[in-house]
């Protein structure tokens, strides 16, 4: 999962860095295991002049259909440059 959200935050924010972390080993026990807790943070032009919430939504527009299908939790640090 850690590769295809990279792959498609680069594809639609052309980030300058990128990180993606999985810390479901922080949520083992919880009610999904541990599983699908992610923490991305993400530098890029296309901030520029972007609110924080309209970021986060942007991110989330990214990963469209993930959080369905294997994200149960995102953290997010997204900034401009």
């Amino acid at each position: 999962m850690v590769v295809e959200i990279r792959r498609r935050l680069a594809e639609a924010l052309a980030p300058v860095e990128l990180e993606v972390v999985d810390e479901g080993h922080k949520h083992v026990g919880h009610a999904n295991e541990g599983k699908g807790h992610y923490h991305v943070r993400v530098v890029s032009p296309a901030f520029a002049g972007v609110l924080p919430l309209q970021r986060h939504r942007m991110v989330h527009a990214a990963l469209d259909g993930l959080m369905e299908q294997g994200i149960h939790a995102l953290s997010i640090d997204a900034k401009a440059p």
